[in-house]
């Protein structure tokens, strides 16, 4: 069968391809340590798997309102007020079923053919990908370790010409961990006001932060006309799989992301949503077990990669990932990446499957087990030992 040619502009993302090899791997007999997927190990808190099941036995299973139920919008901007201090209205809430939806429509409405979206490199290999597919052009923003992997202003605004539309900032960042200060994004909302962008803020490692507040570029004034937040539940709570996300939107886009919801997903799942406004106006207990539990599991790793010979590894501010240059043991991150998955039987992601700029990096997760690290450094410790030199 043909497949149409944009399709061949579409990728993926490195997480699942490699997922795809671990299960095959353990299929034949190989232990293999997980330490490629940004997925936390936790199960979803049973107040919220509860609410869910009162949903589905009061009847929670017909078509939801295409911009979400109403409890839940309400839900997400009390929370959103909480803890950003910003008050943000229920009817500027999109839900979606999970946040990338948010990402691809926030591309379609924004931009035409041709038109430049800024992204960060290393970043989430999804922003890029949907951008090429919609026939846009991603130009890539390095975020270089230098820097601490956070913005050089100077340089995003060499990149900014008259075909930009959207730039794309990502706090907690994936795949590095570090995090915008507040004064980065004061820089950011210099640059788009002045050059009439729009921001897309992918902050749905928010609730990750392992030191000081989270801060949203909306707290900026003048940015919420130009600003979509774009967030979620699957980090915080455990629910990858309930497919529950949300953006934050300036009320003209409102009306056009509904469109694209009817004509696309018409809806995300009703007795999710309610279990979704438990996760927000529940207990949090579960959540902050969680990540006082990562926090634990950051200082492992960091301990024990340091005691590695060779590798320079930034202190992450947040989500769940470490992100070593690996040039110390004299190969590029992608062969790191398929060695330590072949020889020592530990998945982790090579940093070019984030962009250009890591290539000397590897992405680990530590939403993994205490035991299962420690026994990943092990192995690790071993495969050094056995490389020539």
């Amino acid at each position: 069968m043909r497949t149409a040619r944009r399709i061949e502009s579409l990728g993926t993302e490195g997480a699942f391809a490699v997922a795809n090899r671990v299960r095959a791997m353990a299929a034949g007999g190989r232990n293999i340590v997980t330490l490629h997927i940004g997925e936390p190990d936790f199960d979803t808190p049973p107040n919220v798997i509860e609410a869910a099941c009162r949903a589905l036995a009061d009847g929670h299973t017909h078509y939801p309102p295409p911009l979400g139920l109403p409890a839940f919008r309400e839900a997400i901007a009390a929370d959103f007020g909480r803890r950003r201090g910003v008050e943000v209205t229920p009817d500027r809430v999109v839900v979606t079923p999970g946040a990338k939806p948010i990402m691809a429509f926030t591309l379609m409405a924004l931009a035409d053919a041709g038109d430049e979206v800024i992204v960060p490199d290393p970043g989430f290999p999804i922003y890029a990908s949907m951008a090429r597919f919609l026939g846009l052009v991603p130009v890539p923003f390095p975020l270089r370790a230098e820097h601490g992997f956070r913005l050089d202003l100077d340089e995003l605004r060499s990149l900014v010409t008259p075909r930009t539309r959207l730039l794309v900032i990502n706090s907690p960042h994936n795949p590095t961990g570090a995090a915008l200060t507040f004064g980065d994004l004061e820089g950011v909302a210099a640059v788009a006001m002045a050059h009439d962008l729009t921001v897309l803020a992918d902050e749905i490692y928010s609730r990750l932060l392992y030191e000081g507040e989270h801060r949203s570029v909306l707290e900026i004034e003048g940015m919420a006309e130009r600003t979509v937040v774009l967030d979620g539940l699957s980090k915080t709570y455990a629910m990858t799989g309930w497919r529950l996300g949300w953006g934050i939107v300036p009320l003209p886009l409102v009306e056009p992301f509904e469109r694209l919801i009817i004509n696309t997903v018409s809806g995300t799942a009703a007795y999710a949503q309610v279990a979704g406004t438990e996760a927000l106006s529940g207990p949090q207990l579960a959540a902050d077990e969680m990540l006082a539990e990562f926090r634990a599991r950051r200082s492992l790793m960091l301990d024990g990669l340091r005691s590695l010979p060779g590798l320079d590894v930034p202190t992450p501010s947040g989500a769940f990932y470490v992100f070593p240059d690996v040039s110390g043991w004299g190969l590029d991150g992608a062969t790191v990446a398929e060695r330590l998955l072949t020889e020592a039987g530990i998945s982790v992601l090579a940093g070019t499957g984030f962009g250009e700029v890591a290539v000397d990096h590897v992405r680990i997760s530590y939403a993994n087990s205490r035991a299962n690290l420690r026994l990943a450094l092990e192995r690790m410790a071993a495969f050094l030992a056995s490389l020539p030199g």
